[in-house]
């Protein structure tokens, strides 16, 4: 890895809908990523939900996240985890998701990181 490249975890922990919390969170990552750095995505809490499938837009015009969530292969955004916690709160399970995720251990996240932004 170049001395240049941080590595940028962000973690999201906010619902889908009702904020911009979550596109906000998948915008930031999308900028690291076509600027070099290394993304990391951390999903916790309600946050899981945008890990759905079929995300509709929200009310008041609130764009869906899937399509952000569809793109992040395309920057090289591979890493994305969620906590079995969060899972095991919401009711679900890893194959319910959208996507491929893998386990979470937050601090072993946040201490391989270099920037951590919380969203």
């Amino acid at each position: 890895m170049s001395e240049n490249v941080q590595r940028l975890l962000i973690i999201i922990r906010h619902s889908p809908t009702g904020s911009s919390w979550v596109r906000e969170a998948l915008e930031t990552a999308l900028v690291g990523a076509a600027l070099g750095q290394s993304i990391s995505l951390l999903f916790m809490g309600e946050g899981v939900l945008a890990l759905l499938p079929a995300q509709q837009s929200g009310p008041l015009g609130q764009k869906g996240t899937g399509a952000m969530i569809d793109v992040l292969p395309m920057y090289d955004i591979e890493q994305l985890h969620v906590t079995d916690a969060s899972l095991e709160h919401l009711g679900l399970r890893r194959s319910q998701l959208a996507c491929d995720t893998g386990p979470a251990e937050p601090a072993e996240l946040i201490a391989q990181s270099d920037l951590v932004l919380n969203f």
